[in-house]
């Protein structure tokens, strides 16, 4: 064959691939003018749209709600994160952030040809209420919540946003004055931003899922109780918390409030003007202020250090939110935690469960047992002993013992709450379905006890592909993992039912009713015996019955 006519075949190879694969938005025209992104392949034929920085709102206001943003002049580069919002260092050493940070990143799927009417997936991050953002660093390769993986694997829009956190984004003064949220708005901006604009980058407006992990969980389940968001969106995943979790309500604002003012010199007796004093105060004074108080926790628990939270505000929380589940009836629910949430809490709270020459005493678990119940007295102390201790026998393993102090505080701060609120979205959906989950891969983190499983967060990984964008790190069953996860999150997203769509999940995930409560064991090995009943139902009614008829304990200020 003449190497001539090899060389055209070739050439003519060569401009059929580049015409095939060519699949791009280029410039994309929003409400506040035409953005452009990059473009980042992803195999053959399929590449990711990908536009970082992209403002949802104007630069927010101290403690006012967030505000059209005027819009810009020529193409925005949407080509790099833009700063998270003000807030504390991990350390807690200084702060790190800006005012101006209301943006959101979104990644788009692209094919052969350009993807239309796709489902979208918008992420809210967890941090406490304290910290975080939307792209949060990873320790190796790209931001943690980099939805590159998830939008091509899945064939969904992937949307992250930014939201204020800390002092900025949570104060309140429990009343009209600060009516605090000011966080939750932002993420309400943000979903309105999408539901108006997702259309122009192939999205399907009327088919967006909503998900987030620990506060961004919470936030989640927020954003479905509040009367704000009805026809908003249209499913919700919460990772690790709910908005009846204990760490997820501040009940009494205000103490917060005076508090802070004391820290930064605007302590007056006459509320108003210390409230005055604090809007006048430096935001990055206000920011500090708000950090976490480590000696708070003698004789108390870590749960005690999370002060900054939402509020019933009386307007976007109308009245707690037990009660407001009629709002969460028109959305598709998929929720679930990790096996061992409350690990790397209880080894703060009673440091022995990870030490390998100490014994965990039951004087340590009763103490831990009253930090975590005070709200109720003695009599709580007693009756949650008995209720965790009935499996030891006479002569406990250590093991044994160490592993229940976890249990306790994973039930208490993420599976009970969340086991809760499957129940009532299950009593209140009509045609909406529900769905319950328990992450329990074995922990990748090295130095801890044999019997630890899936750590608070440990999910993430897995879910936003990094066994595939850093493989070097990862063994074949974390890419068999999260194939599994980003199977069931972006087929929920697509049809509402996590087993159904266009990707193959190993065993089908049953629905969960009111007298019917199966829940998926999801890790590395999953086939029929994955699919269990009734997620540890003796310790969920001992929390939501027994305990909570409990009388309240007399000097108890609640939280």
């Amino acid at each position: 064959m003449p190497a001539g006519f090899i060389m055209l075949v070739l050439f003519l190879l060569s401009v059929g691939l580049d015409l095939v694969s060519a699949a791009k938005l280029g410039v994309v025209q929003t409400e506040g003018g035409p953005v452009q992104g990059v473009n980042r392949g992803m195999g053959l034929f399929r590449s990711v749209d990908i536009f970082k920085g992209i403002p949802f709102a104007d630069v927010p206001g101290k403690w006012e709600k967030p505000k059209p943003h005027p819009g810009w002049s020529g193409v925005l580069q949407a080509d790099k994160y833009q700063p998270r919002c003000l807030q504390v260092t991990l350390l807690q050493t200084k702060t790190q952030g800006s005012e101006d940070c209301l943006y959101l990143n979104i990644f788009v799927p692209q094919g052969l040809s350009l993807s239309t009417d796709l489902p979208v997936m918008v992420y809210l991050f967890g941090g406490a209420f304290l910290l975080g953002a939307s792209n949060d660093v990873a320790i190796l390769g790209d931001s943690l919540y980099d939805g590159k993986e998830m939008a091509d694997r899945g064939g969904v829009i992937v949307v992250s946003v930014n939201y204020r956190v800390g002092t900025l984004g949570f104060l309140s003064s429990g009343d009209s004055r600060l009516p605090g949220n000011y966080g939750l708005w932002d993420q309400h901006a943000a979903l309105s931003w999408v539901r108006r604009n997702i259309a122009a980058f192939g999205g399907n407006p009327d088919n967006i899922t909503i998900f987030g992990q620990s506060a961004g969980a919470a936030s989640v389940s927020y954003q479905m109780l509040s009367p704000y968001n009805k026809g908003m969106f249209r499913r919700a995943i919460t990772q690790c918390g709910v908005a009846l979790s204990p760490w997820a309500l501040q009940k009494d604002p205000m103490s917060v409030t005076k508090k802070i003012a004391r820290k930064v010199g605007c302590w007056r007796s006459n509320e108003d003007l210390m409230l005055e004093c604090l809007k006048m105060t430096d935001p990055v004074g206000l920011t500090m202020a708000g950090k976490i108080d480590i000696l708070q926790i003698l004789g108390g628990v870590v749960m005690d250090l999370l002060e900054l939270a939402p509020v019933i505000d009386g307007d976007f929380i109308p009245e707690h939110p037990s009660k407001l589940f009629h709002n969460a009836a028109q959305f598709d629910y998929l929720a679930g935690i990790n096996s061992m949430d409350g690990h790397i809490f209880a080894g703060v709270d009673v440091p022995s469960i990870n030490q390998k020459n100490s014994n965990t005493t039951v004087a340590q678990v009763k103490r831990f047992l009253a930090g975590l119940t005070k709200e109720k007295g003695k009599s709580a102390v007693e009756s949650a002993y008995s209720v965790y201790s009935s499996q030891w026998g006479s002569n406990p393993d250590p093991a044994m013992v160490k592993k229940t102090v976890a249990d306790i505080e994973t039930d208490f701060l993420f599976l009970v709450p969340t086991q809760i609120a499957l129940d009532l979205h299950a009593n209140h959906s009509g045609d909406a379905r529900t769905y319950s989950y328990l992450f329990n891969m074995k922990t990748r983190i090295p130095g801890f006890p044999r019997w630890v499983e899936a750590e608070h967060a440990e999910d993430l990984q897995y879910l936003f592909g990094k066994p595939f964008s850093t493989p070097l790190v990862y063994f074949p069953r974390h890419r068999d993992l999260a194939g599994y996860m980003i199977a069931y999150w972006t087929n929920f997203a697509q049809t509402g039912d996590p087993s159904e769509g266009s990707s193959r999940v190993p065993v089908v995930w049953p629905a969960y009713t009111k007298n019917h409560r199966p829940y998926m064991a999801i890790n590395h090995q999953m086939g029929k015996t994955s699919v269990s009943y009734d997620l540890r139902s003796n310790f969920v009614s001992y929390w939501r019955d027994q305990y909570s008829a409990l009388p309240p304990a007399k000097s108890h200020v609640t939280r």
